[in-house]
């Protein structure tokens, strides 16, 4: 009699966002069918006996192949990216289809669409950056797009060939609201940074150590006020992007008191570097972790945690954005060591946002498994219309999940999967690494990497389900 189920996996303790229970798992079609004791057998089995299984994380904030000016280049496109993600405990991702000033949003989707086609081997959404708000985006091209699945969108308050002006921010919010999207914002004063980099470079500070000091903490404090005080008055959610330093966590807390729908989002490099790695002289290797905001003093990493304990933070997200550090395409433009101003913006982290959160969150004894799993997967589903097809362990959810291998492992470049020629956290020692991946109901990684290209599939997304129901409704309604 043939087995009823594809794949079982055995004895798992299994933990969502609110529960933890033992468990086997029954998958038919790549989809949770069973969850139970002494289930059916399978075609084949996994037995997880004495070890966690969480589900798929889901990446909500990462960049591949993104168009970049000059000679820069992204090292990872959407095959090397998703390869690297699903190895380390990644089943979902959400990049950034990125509208150039004088293009079409709808071009720029179509663009995207063709780059990620046919490589992917885990599925993928896609937010819309939006950086030329005109008329015919606001009116027409948003909108469709918002109905055809791509729910949430980003603005910039920083960079010259991205940023908008409050006026232009709140004309996007306005769709946002009316229309039932969800809008990330990068929190930081343009005006200041340029204010202090003019007399920094003046002064002869150009390594990349005083990219810190362009962007110290009140910039992103200031912005992170404008962006909720715009949010307010528009009457619309927000989420708040990288949040690095306490003093925007401060200006988060405040608004939740007021009774404000802002929600925030932070990523490892504010809890396992600091401004230290940023260089503590004139070295050219503190290029390597330079992105925006940068990371804080040492002093500033408790904070973070404590926004992962006590619920203001709601999503943790790897912010991925990968440059090689050698090389005229990477960090090294036109094969030169720059100005810490035109060194290219970002850092690896794909693979490595799991297991950093896991071992010393979860193991460290800072957070619950439960929390990780709210922060990892199922917020982060949530909040882009993915749940629950994705972020937790139900039946219908995708048999998206991992399987833990508890034990010492440090983190060498040399055994990622990315296209970098680094890690900004070589070195680090952990107590976990995912030790299977099972996405959609195959094994893609289990101590070997077993590549599916073109297999991940573009999602549609639905409303955020973090957002009030009343306010999908009237979005609905107009």
């Amino acid at each position: 009699m043939p087995a009823p189920f594809d794949f079982v996996v055995r004895n798992a303790l299994a933990v969502t966002a609110s529960d933890q229970f033992e468990t086997d798992i029954a998958i038919q079609a790549g989809r949770i069918v069973q969850l139970g004791k002494d289930l059916a057998p399978g075609l084949r089995e996994i037995d997880a006996a004495h070890r966690v299984v969480t589900p798929g994380g889901v990446d909500g904030h990462c960049h591949l192949d993104e168009i970049t000016s000059g000679p820069l280049r992204m090292a990872d496109d959407f095959e090397s990216g998703t390869r690297s993600a699903v190895c380390g405990g990644t089943t979902t991702l959400v990049p950034f289809a990125a509208q150039q000033r004088g293009q079409s949003l709808l071009a720029a989707v179509e663009a995207y669409r063709a780059r990620a086609a046919g490589r992917a081997h885990v599925d993928y959404a896609f937010h819309l950056i939006i950086t030329d708000p005109t008329a015919a985006v606001l009116q027409q091209e948003l909108p469709a797009l918002i109905a055809q699945g791509f729910t949430s969108f980003k603005v910039y308050m920083t960079y010259d060939d991205l940023k908008l002006q409050d006026r232009q921010i709140l004309d996007v919010l306005d769709v946002a609201r009316n229309h039932g999207a969800l809008a990330m914002v990068h929190a930081e004063n343009a005006d200041c940074i340029a204010w202090l980099t003019e007399r920094l470079k003046a002064a002869g500070h150009t390594a990349p150590r005083y990219h810190a000091h362009a962007r110290p903490m009140l910039v992103e404090r200031e912005a992170t006020h404008r962006a909720i005080a715009l949010a307010e008055l528009v009457d619309v959610p927000i989420l708040i992007v990288h949040v690095s330093g306490h003093e925007a966590m401060e200006q988060i807390q405040s608004a939740r008191a007021h009774g404000l729908q802002v929600f925030a989002e932070t990523c490892p490099q504010y809890l396992f570097l600091s401004a230290e790695d940023l260089g503590i002289d004139d070295s050219y290797q503190g290029a390597r972790c330079v992105c925006s905001p940068p990371p804080r003093d040492k002093s500033n990493q408790a904070h973070i945690w404590r926004g992962l304990q006590n619920g203001l933070f709601t999503v943790f997200s790897s912010d991925h954005a990968p440059f090689r550090f050698e090389g005229e395409q990477g960090k090294h433009p036109q094969g030169q060591e720059v100005s810490f101003d035109h060194i290219p913006n970002g850092i690896p982290g794909l693979e490595t946002r799991m297991a950093l959160l896991y071992s010393e969150g979860v193991l460290g004894g800072r957070i619950s498994a439960q929390r990780f799993v709210e922060l990892t997967a199922t917020n982060p589903a949530k909040a882009f219309g993915l749940h629950p097809r994705k972020g937790t362990i139900a039946i219908g959810s995708d048999a998206d999940l991992v399987v833990w291998q508890e034990g010492p492992y440090t983190i060498h470049n040399h055994k990622l999967h990315h296209n970098v020629d680094y890690t900004p956290y070589e070195g680090q020692p952990l107590k976990a690494w995912p030790g299977i991946t099972i996405a959609r109901g195959e094994v893609l990684w289990d101590g070997q990497f077993h590549p599916h290209t073109g297999r991940g599939q573009l999602i549609s997304c639905g409303p955020s389900s973090l957002l009030p129901a009343s306010a999908i409704r009237v979005a609905h309604m107009r």
